[in-house]
């Protein structure tokens, strides 16, 4: 294979409650990067994928991470929005019905969701791929973890940055041949090179920060909505 297609299949926009990334500027430092496409996966929403995509088509892959009741699924080429709060197997069931790929976040991080080994094992048959690197994992062992997971499943892997800040963008990616849909993902998936670094722990509070101030704002904005509701 030629040096190929360059992916980051995880990252986040201010549609995310722990992330301020403004969807242009997002998409800049990923053409600086020379990423060529950038799964854009919001907590539980689309939005601002489908407006990342109006604005760089090519390059953007409409994407969701979605929080179920046993972990979190990572989805790509979504057409309809899947609600949080579901079992994985009705995520899934809603995923395929629109075509999507599916594969599974950080599988084995315990501070971010983890999933426990019954529940991931139920799921197997079901899913396209696993996460086998995610840039903000708190220890690289749980990425390796993953990988041998997916070695002894026999599972594709994919691998992003999960980037909360811009800073992040590119951090994990993912060589692969030209692919333009779910369907070719699939047939390509298992051809992919891995250039992936972790990113520095200081990320993690720098989107801890953020997601704290937008509960702040968001409760000031309720409070002054009561008060004009009911002065």
């Amino acid at each position: 294979m030629s040096r190929g297609l360059k992916v980051d299949f995880h990252c986040h926009t201010r549609f995310s409650p722990d992330s301020l990334n403004s969807i242009p500027e997002l998409l800049a430092m990923a053409s600086r990067r020379g990423v060529d496409r950038l799964a854009i996966t919001d907590h539980n929403t689309i939005r601002g994928a489908l407006i990342a995509k109006s604005l760089d088509p090519l390059r953007v892959i409409v994407g969701e991470e979605i929080k179920t009741t046993a972990g979190e699924l990572l989805a790509f080429f979504v057409q309809e929005e899947v609600p949080q709060g579901l079992s994985p197997m009705e995520t899934i069931r809603l995923l395929k019905e629109q075509g999507a790929f599916i594969s599974v976040s950080h599988p084995f991080d315990i501070y971010r969701s983890g999933w426990r080994l019954t529940d991931l094992m139920e799921i197997v048959p079901y899913i396209d791929a696993i996460e086998v690197f995610n840039a903000r994992c708190y220890l690289g062992g749980y990425n390796q973890r993953a990988l041998k997971f997916s070695l002894q499943n026999g599972i594709p892997g994919t691998a992003g940055s999960d980037a909360h800040l811009l800073t992040e963008v590119g951090r994990a990616i993912v060589r692969l041949p030209e692919f333009s849909s779910a369907e070719d993902l699939r047939y390509v998936i298992r051809q992919g090179q891995f250039e992936a670094t972790l990113s520095p722990f200081l990320v993690h509070l720098g989107s801890g920060l953020i997601s704290i101030g937008k509960k702040i704002t968001d409760l000031f904005l309720r409070f002054g909505d009561r008060r004009a509701a009911n002065p």
